[in-house]
């Protein structure tokens, strides 16, 4: 992190911060998970970001607040994102993605395999735009160092999280261009899929909601001898965005929140306005 805005952050700020920079954004409940605090601390440490200058925080979807961060909070990390509240299309996505992760790093292995989490948001930064309209981004990948006693040291993972179905023609596209690769995102183009090369992704780990399960199995098996190395397996739980009824039951709370982390950023602008 950076000296200027890091000064007062404790280490879990820190870890915090850095999986709200790379995650887009994440809702108090996984922070609080992330962090190993109730909803109550949670909100405490979101509130005290704001105050800070470093996030931003309010209701965007069913559920808790969701926090980000602003250009200082990312500058705080390292990292050269564009500062803005994540996508409304998208904060279903983004929420299953984080629980994804949430449970990967969880298990045990993963710590002791010294295993490396690489978001979606750090390979489109390497890519500098240079997407094009039909390429495609895993939404992860999980790096297993040489070193590491897992059984799957020196792989990489592509990780797919799959909410809404896509036609079998596209996800099989999607399964054969992640398993063709060969360079790393931001490679040169000619270096992107070399016949003959080691393929980049050893396997991709497809993370599925039932709507979309049959799908990426039908498209898997599309696949002939590559489909050993496309494993699929439910979302977990806490992938999903409440429903909207149950989210009306903390509605209070959570509006409670998002105002407590308000007037903590209203606070802070005062306060400069005084200056």
């Amino acid at each position: 992190m950076s000296t200027s805005a890091a000064a007062s952050l404790t280490e879990r700020d820190s870890r915090g911060l850095a999986f709200v920079a790379e995650m887009y954004g994440a809702q108090l409940d996984q922070l609080a998970a992330l962090l190993g605090l109730n909803s109550r601390q949670a909100r405490s440490v979101a509130a005290r970001w704001a105050a800070r200058g470093v996030a931003e925080s309010a209701v965007l979807s069913p559920g808790g607040p969701w926090v980000w961060l602003t250009r200082a909070g990312l500058q705080a990390c390292g990292v050269r994102y564009p500062a803005a509240p994540p996508a409304l299309p998208r904060l279903a996505h983004i929420r299953a993605t984080a629980a994804v992760r949430l449970a990967l790093e969880a298990a045990p292995v993963f710590a002791q395999g010294a295993a490396h989490w690489r978001s979606e948001r750090r390979l489109r930064s390497r890519l500098g735009g240079r997407l094009g309209a039909r390429d495609h981004l895993p939404d992860a990948e999980v790096h297993w160092p040489d070193t590491g006693p897992a059984p799957w040291a020196g792989e990489c993972w592509a990780i797919e999280v799959e909410l809404t179905p896509k036609t079998v023609s596209r996800t099989t596209a999607i399964m054969r261009e992640l398993l063709a690769r060969t360079g790393d995102y931001g490679c040169p183009a000619a270096d992107a899929s070399v016949p003959g090369a080691a393929p980049r992704h050893a396997r991709a780990l497809y993370l599925c909601s039932p709507a979309a399960a049959g799908t990426v199995r039908r498209s898997r098996e599309s696949l002939g001898a590559l489909a050993g190395r496309i494993e699929i397996r439910d979302l977990p739980a806490a992938a999903y965005l409440p429903s909207p009824r149950r989210a009306a039951v903390r509605a209070t709370g959570d509006q409670r929140a998002a105002g407590l982390v308000r007037n903590a950023q209203a606070g802070r602008r005062s306060a400069r306005a005084g200056q």
